[in-house]
Formats: structure tokens, sequence, C-alpha cells
């Protein structure tokens, strides 16, 4: 049950049964730990003038950032979107604020069409599922750990979720890039080998 075969189908399994669960939730339920996801980032996180901020734009009843990004690009961080340049290949992060030209990407997202290719010194990523020690399940192209893994110095890494996406393990591989810190509606985790713990401090560039 350890094979590469094996993982690959336990998680395929995990992904079907997380994203059921997440499409069930009441709109007004996910409006409203969306909220409170976005008042946390914006409580917890600091930022330096001119910061980059990678986002997404929300797919499949993620928790939606846009909020967020709005509040941080009010205050002059700039705020990045993802895009697919290949399969196999690392994302890149283009610049992106309401009013830029965007065209459809991969699964039909806005992707920014004439926003500069930026590194971005935080990353937030939507798993479709996180672990007790903060590795994130995610749809399986491995686009983020591709990413992660060829970014020197490393961004901050946030995973945002909902709390019900939390699973006990994903069983990660060599290749998964653990998150640094996981927000959910209920509150801020750090992610450590001994388990998430709650982190009362703010959310710092090289925490």
């Amino acid at each position: 049950m350890n094979t590469p075969s094996d993982i690959a189908s336990w998680r395929a399994q995990q992904r079907r049964q997380l994203l059921a669960q997440r499409s069930g939730i009441d709109k007004a339920q996910r409006a409203a730990w969306s909220a409170r996801i976005n008042a946390l980032l914006l409580a917890a996180l600091e930022l330096p003038a001119n910061a980059v901020v990678a986002a997404y734009w929300p797919f499949k009843g993620e928790f939606d950032p846009r909020f967020a990004m709005r509040a941080w690009r009010d205050a002059g961080i700039r705020t990045a979107l993802p895009v697919v340049v290949g399969k196999a290949m690392a994302l890149q992060f283009r610049d992106w604020r309401p009013g830029m030209r965007t065209s459809p990407g991969i699964y039909g997202l806005p992707v920014p069409e004439d926003g500069a290719i930026v590194r971005p010194d935080v990353v937030l990523m939507p798993p479709v599922g996180f672990d007790a020690i903060g590795y994130r399940l995610g749809y399986g192209g491995g686009y983020y750990d591709r990413t992660l893994a060829a970014l020197s110095p490393q961004p901050l890494k946030i995973g945002v979720a909902f709390a019900l996406s939390r699973i006990e393990t994903i069983r990660p591989q060599a290749h998964d890039i653990a998150m640094d810190f996981v927000v959910t509606e209920q509150g801020v985790w750090r992610a450590q080998p001994a388990g998430m713990a709650p982190w009362p401090g703010r959310l710092r560039i090289g925490n």
C-alpha cells in the first residue's frame, strides 16, 4: 500500500471526498468562514512596503482571498496571480490588479495578460486538503510543489482553507513541500513536525 501507484490512488480518493465535502458547504456558511479567514489574514500578516503577495482566483468552493487582496493593494502591497506555463512546469506569477486585461487559463480561470512576472514574498495556497504537519493535498498537477522547489529564497508559504479540509495525513512524499502556516476560520496555525500549533503572533517574511 506504499507504492507510488497506491499512494496516487489513495490521494485521488481523498481528493474526491474532500471536494465533495467542500462543495456541500452552505453558501452563507462559506461566506461567513471566508470573511473570518480574510480578517485573520489582514490582522496577522505584516508586510513591508512593495511586498508581493501571490494569491489565486477561487475555484470549486475554495476560500475567496480577493477581499484581502484588495485591502493589501490599497495599502501599497502588490498582488499577483499564478499562471500555468505548461504541463510539468513551474508556475509563473504575474502582477495583477482589477482592470488589467486577462484571458482564460487552465480550468478557465483568469490570468493576467500584461502583468509583469514577479517573485512573490508570500504565496497563499488553497489546499484541497491539509494535514497535521502542514502538507498540502492539491488537485494533482504538482504545480505548487515544483514552483516552490525552484524559488530561492523561499517565500512565506500560507495555506488558506476551511477547517473541514484537514485530514490526519496526506502521506507526503519526497517532492512535497510543507506550508509554513495554515489559516482557517478557526485561527492561525504554524506547521511543524510535531503538529499544528496555534500561532498568536504576526506572520512575517522570514518567520
